[in-house]
């Protein structure tokens, strides 16, 4: 049989999603007998892991089992533990090293700023940046979710431009990410995220009592903040929601990786397409920007793990399907020539949602990371300016709404 040939959609923080099937159509199986096949390995596997138990318990005083294959023996295990824990704290110095301010021209940085440890939902620590305006009444604060494998210190200047209109910063590594707990560019659940994500903005609330909060989430962790401010219990916290470039339409090119990715996932969820494209598709116009990103040893750059892809499809296909009991005011970005991302999704989320308070901006001709082109600062005032639109209107539900 012809061996099916496979090309790289790409994410929008490290160039890659997940394989797609090209030209699937030379396979000597059909795409129905391929698709049987799959669901009746699917059922045998399935079939076999319920059974597994059950025969165990039966057995009174089973025999010791050799070592198998799928399960590394202990010092492997510990061996692989130790390793994973070594380049967490090899990330984490190199978070807490990251220049988190840039210096006006009288050597002052006009905020202040410090970093922290966030015990999760699951326990894991995840690395946590702020920043704060030295001067003024704080208007608000903006939580930033950064996008897949990248981290938070890359918003730095966003930080800063923010704080210099009052407004506090603060922003999370996701697990896996940046200088957080866990597998460098591996995301177990992304259901994780947004409980972790909902868990970060409850304690800043308490910690600042009184003060208006936005979520900020850039790809796929635009998708992360707007599946948890779809919770009534979050969506109550917040004032409103930014979203840059969201991943809410991400699909494969055939069908069958979708009918494949939950078994992979479940079977071997960190393995690692080795046949990534390392260059990925261009998501900025600034060339400094591709430079400082694709060198910033804190950006995840190797190829995508199986469980990490199937989780951006499954978020993605979950908020597709919900875009109508979307509530919470928002206001979403996207560039018209992003190939990671699709705007015209973006469109479809501001026409559909029931939220009676949301914006949109089309970006003619930019690319992906909005926040890395050469308009950044433009862009960045944007949001600003959507914000103290928002604080200045409260509640008000008339002529709120609109393209900008």
């Amino acid at each position: 049989m012809e061996a099916v040939q496979m090309e790289e959609l790409t994410s929008g923080a490290s160039g890659r999603i997940i394989p797609v099937f090209r030209n699937f159509q030379r396979s000597v199986l059909s795409y129905e007998s391929f698709r049987r096949s799959l669901v009746l390995i699917h059922s045998i596997f399935l079939w076999f892991l319920l059974l597994l138990p059950r025969n165990r318990l039966s057995s009174s005083s089973p025999p010791p089992s050799p070592p198998s294959a799928a399960s590394p023996p202990p010092s492997k295990r510990r061996f692989s533990f130790r390793r994973d824990e070594e380049d967490t704290l090899r990330r984490r110095a190199l978070a807490e090293d990251l220049q988190m301010v840039l210096g006006d021209d009288d050597g002052t940085s006009g905020c202040k700023w410090n970093t922290s440890l966030f015990f999760g939902v699951r326990r894991n620590a995840l690395f946590c940046r702020s920043w704060f305006p030295v001067t003024g009444e704080m208007k608000g604060i903006m939580i930033i979710i950064h996008g897949l494998n990248e981290h938070s210190g890359r918003y730095a200047q966003f930080a800063r431009q923010l704080t210099s209109c009052n407004f506090g910063v603060y922003a999370m590594d996701w697990i896996g990410h940046g200088g957080s707990d866990g597998l460098h560019g591996y995301v177990p659940s992304l259901d994780h995220v947004v409980a972790d994500t909902g868990a970060f903005l409850e304690k800043i609330k308490a910690e600042n009592p009184g003060i208006p909060c936005f979520l900020f989430g850039h790809s796929t962790g635009g998708a992360v903040v707007l599946k948890a401010a779809s919770y009534p219990h979050i969506e109550g916290m917040l004032d409103g929601i930014v979203l840059t470039s969201p991943a809410l339409h991400v699909k494969p090119a055939h069908p069958i990786v979708g009918t494949v990715a939950p078994i992979f996932s479940l079977v071997a969820p960190k393995f690692q397409f080795k046949g990534a494209n390392k260059r990925g598709i261009p998501v900025s116009r600034d060339p400094a920007a591709l430079l400082a990103k694709y060198s910033d040893p804190l950006v995840y750059t190797g190829p995508i793990r199986v469980r990490t892809g199937h989780e951006i499809l499954r978020i993605s296909s979950h908020l597709m399907r919900n875009f109508k009991s979307v509530t919470v005011p928002f206001f979403v970005l996207h560039g018209t020539a992003d190939k990671v991302t699709d705007p015209l999704a973006s469109q479809g989320l501001y026409n559909e949602a029931a939220s009676k308070f949301k914006d949109i901006k089309l970006y003619d001709g930019f690319l992906h990371d909005l926040l890395f082109e050469p308009e950044r600062e433009e862009i960045a005032q944007d949001i600003i300016n959507w914000m103290e639109k928002r604080l200045s209107t409260g509640n008000l539900e008339g002529g709120v709404n609109g393209h900008w």
